[in-house]
């Protein structure tokens, strides 16, 4: 089955983040996908490097788990769903709704957008 939307060799960077979020503008994304399987670099600002790895579903949103290292050389992690929205530039923009899953668990939403 083919999917609406393919993320291989997409780049995002942060829109917005909730203040409980580590990942800034200054943080770029570069995706890849392999079938319905999503992974991801990420750095820049407060991440050191981080890593991602997930699903995509047949309607382009995506579920998957993130872990970096941050400027004060702590490891954090947590999960994540993400719902896309295309731009009238053909761009994606992803709405994402978070939850650490260490420390205090709690949770925050973002946007990504493709560069």
């Amino acid at each position: 089955m083919e999917k609406l939307i393919n993320y291989n060799r997409r780049t995002f960077v942060s829109k917005s983040n909730t203040e409980n979020g580590e990942v800034s503008s200054e943080t770029y994304f570069e995706y890849s996908q392999e079938e319905n399987i999503l992974t991801a670099t990420y750095s820049g600002g407060d991440i050191v490097k981080g890593r991602l790895i997930g699903m995509v579903s047949d309607d382009g949103t995506l579920r998957f788990r993130y872990n970096h290292v941050n400027i004060h050389h702590e490891l954090r992690g947590g999960e994540c769903h993400s719902t896309p929205e295309i731009l009238s530039n053909g761009k994606i923009r992803l709405h994402e709704q978070w939850r650490w899953l260490d420390k205090d668990q709690n949770e925050g939403s973002s946007i990504v957008e493709e560069v």
